[in-house]
């Protein structure tokens, strides 16, 4: 057994062997650049991005000239929250969102907003879940664009993007979907969905770091995004640059084998899952499992401990490599945004630790983890003045 054992799968996975197989010739023998189209190193190069393209397409649901190449899921929501923002600037400059998203859609809002736009950010219940009659209520003829996650990176929390679509779409409301956290872990079907922007990324799904994608659907007339990258008018003028086409191809190869993988995988990550959160609760009285109980992602578990401090308890789980939130916010000392808007209180969302786990977890680790978790939050609550009885 590999120690420290990684249950921090949400904030990102190994490359898979087959992955890696898949990109290795495109660092060496089909090292062109996509945009060079006078040399066969360049149309080499120009038909694996494009064989890419369409595998993720395919691999969603949607047709490979609807999908944009990025640097990763962050670039992705920033382009279709900006982009669409700026491309309907001075008609609709409303936006709307969930207080749990994550800083990679709140921010980009943040950020409109300074520049005049008003933002409506949603209050969710103590599972997480929005309340789709306050949504309704939140749009306006202003409206241009709503975003909400599918799947909540902390808790695993899902939310009802099908039915988020319809009331969009009749009124006339573009929807963005973060993806990242479900795509590879659940059915995530862009027609079935609604969706007109969604944005994944390769590194959650066994893939490389450093490239991402963006669907924007094919609209009569076509949905416009102004593009937040000039220089050469790339990805159909939305995002200039170098193709990264070692990038794309491990994208390509990481979502088919996930998708591959997904009906068992999902089914026994969803066994473990459950093991470890009834090892745990059973065990330790006061404490919370955050997340809807029912929808959420088969991977991921959230917990409370009540009465301890959550960076001594990560301090002292020496067998397991996990989290107390998102892998992005980890530098910031502050309590997690997204428990805090479920209505935890700071000391809670303190003590908070987020197991996710992933292809190599096995029945035994998950044992080892409970036990050590166990161990450590009864010792620290026998020397916490948080703890009383």
């Amino acid at each position: 057994m590999k120690m420290p054992i990684y249950m921090d799968h949400n904030a990102t996975t190994p490359v898979d062997p087959g992955v890696l197989e898949a990109m290795l010739p495109c660092f060496s023998e089909h090292f062109g650049n996509a945009a060079s189209r006078t040399n066969p190193y360049g149309w080499v190069a120009s038909k694996l991005v494009e064989q890419a393209r369409s595998a993720l397409a395919t691999g969603i649901g949607g047709h490979p000239e609807e999908m944009v190449f990025t640097s990763g899921a962050t670039e992705s929501n920033n382009l279709a929250i900006k982009g669409l923002a700026l491309a309907l600037k001075g008609r609709r400059e409303h936006l709307v969102t969930c207080a749990t998203e994550h800083k990679a859609v709140l921010d980009p809002c943040a950020a409109l907003t300074r520049e005049g736009y008003a933002t409506t950010v949603l209050p969710v219940d103590g599972r997480g879940c929005l309340d789709l009659v306050r949504l309704t209520d939140a749009l306006t003829p202003g409206t241009a664009l709503v975003s909400i996650m599918l799947a909540n990176n902390e808790t695993g929390t899902l939310h009802p993007i099908a039915k988020i679509a319809e009331i969009c779409r009749e009124r006339g409301v573009v929807l963005h979907c973060d993806a990242t956290q479900a795509v590879g872990k659940v059915a995530v079907d862009v027609n079935e969905l609604g969706v007109d922007l969604m944005s994944f990324s390769a590194h959650k799904i066994y893939g490389p770091k450093g490239v991402g994608a963006l669907f924007v659907r094919r609209r009569k007339p076509r949905l416009h995004l102004v593009p937040l990258l000039d220089g050469g008018g790339h990805e159909q003028g939305m995002r200039s640059g170098t193709l990264n086409v070692p990038g794309a191809v491990g994208f390509a190869r990481a979502l088919e084998i996930a998708l591959a993988r997904m009906p068992a995988e999902s089914a026994r990550l969803a066994t473990l899952r459950d093991r470890l959160e009834h090892a745990v609760t059973s065990r330790l009285e006061a404490v919370t499992v955050n997340g809807d109980a029912e929808h959420r992602l088969p991977n991921t578990v959230n917990v409370s401990f009540a009465g301890v401090d959550g960076a001594a308890l990560l301090v002292g789980l020496e067998e397991v490599a996990v989290a107390s939130g998102s892998a992005c916010t980890s530098a910031d000392p502050r309590p997690s945004h997204v428990l805090m808007a479920m209505g935890r209180s700071k000391e809670l969302a303190n003590a908070s630790i987020r197991f996710s786990l992933g292809h190599g977890n096995t029945t035994e680790e998950v044992d080892v983890v409970a036990d050590a978790v166990v161990r450590e939050v009864m010792r620290l609550r026998t020397n916490s003045p948080l703890w009383r009885k």
